[in-house]
């Protein structure tokens, strides 16, 4: 079985609570499934979930290179050099990552944000579509930073073939396998 969510902000990607965070288990009432990676408290989007220890291996180990897309919300404007640095990879204070494809993308009209992101009215925001191959620690707000970007909204929208598409906030759907 494998399972898509959309996982909201500040919800954790376990079934545990922990003080006054809500764990999956306010989100999906399914039985010996668990979270094939992580997603970030303060991040959205796309988690997947399976009762397939060797699915959950391939989705979520680095060694398998499953691409995982994300939009990134970020203060102030890309220049060319910012996006080729996150093309070649950035380095990080646990190493360099692998490149990443990154494109400046427009706003894709996501569903409202609660809480809303801030809004600074002498600093513009750009949308970033950033696909990645690895999964360091909070690895794309990392990244968008060290190239003076910082991330006020992260969404997942797609890892591998699966992808957010049609799932609203909090929602989930079984998923094919293959």
């Amino acid at each position: 079985m494998l399972i898509a969510f959309n996982k909201p902000m500040n919800v954790l990607s376990q079934f545990t609570d922990e003080g006054k965070w809500q764990g999956l288990k306010h989100w999906i009432n399914v039985p010996n499934v668990y979270a094939a990676g992580r997603l970030d408290r303060d991040s959205e989007g796309l988690l997947l979930l399976t009762d397939d220890g060797a699915l959950q291996a391939k989705i979520s180990s680095p060694k398998f290179k499953t691409q995982k897309t994300y939009l990134a919300q970020v203060e102030g404007t890309p220049t060319e050099d910012a996006l080729e640095q996150l093309r070649r990879g950035v380095t990080l204070k646990d190493g360099k990552t692998r490149p990443a494809k990154a494109i400046e993308t427009a706003d894709p009209n996501l569903w409202p944000r609660n809480p809303p992101v801030r809004v600074r009215k002498t600093v513009p925001d750009t949308w970033l579509r950033l696909t990645i191959s690895e999964g360091k620690n909070r690895q794309v707000r990392r990244m968008t930073a060290a190239v003076g970007l910082p991330c006020l909204r992260l969404v997942r929208w797609q890892i591998g073939p699966w992808s957010l598409e049609g799932l609203a906030p909090g929602e989930w759907r079984e998923v094919s396998v293959s």
